[in-house]
């Protein structure tokens, strides 16, 4: 039984460290237009829980993207330079999107093993009470 409660335990946190990872590609999205912008990458981490060897993982540290800005000729906006141009940001919409899908069929197995592990832990029960 406690086999069973540690594959929920385990999926539980694949969604939530899933979940974090999206909210940070919708955050990267929304501000792709937004002048200085850094993308967020979101990093991942295993949970070590003393006394135990089930392998949970949180949402780590959020890092900035440090690859280079794109530089926008616009001299008429408020933060150009002398010579016209302003850093805009360096999100790219397709990698943005690959990612998203990607987390979001993650987040969908783990909700897959997670709802296995609840049926075959009902049944167990129900055998029990038999």
């Amino acid at each position: 039984m406690s086999s069973l409660l540690n594959a929920l335990a385990i999926s539980s946190s694949g969604m939530e460290a899933q979940a974090t990872r999206l909210r940070h590609v919708s955050e990267n999205i929304a501000n792709a237009d937004t002048p200085g912008y850094r993308r967020k990458i979101a990093s991942f981490e295993s949970v070590a829980n003393f006394g135990s060897d089930i392998g949970q993982v949180r949402s780590g540290p959020v890092q900035l993207d440090q690859s280079t800005r794109e530089m926008v000729f616009d001299p008429a906006h408020p933060l150009a330079d002398a010579t016209g141009h302003y850093e805009g940001s360096n999100v790219d919409l397709i990698v943005e999107v690959a990612d998203a899908r990607q987390a979001q069929r993650s987040y969908e197995a783990n909700l897959k093993m997670f709802d296995q592990a609840r049926q075959m832990t009902s049944s167990v029960l129900e055998l029990l009470r038999r």
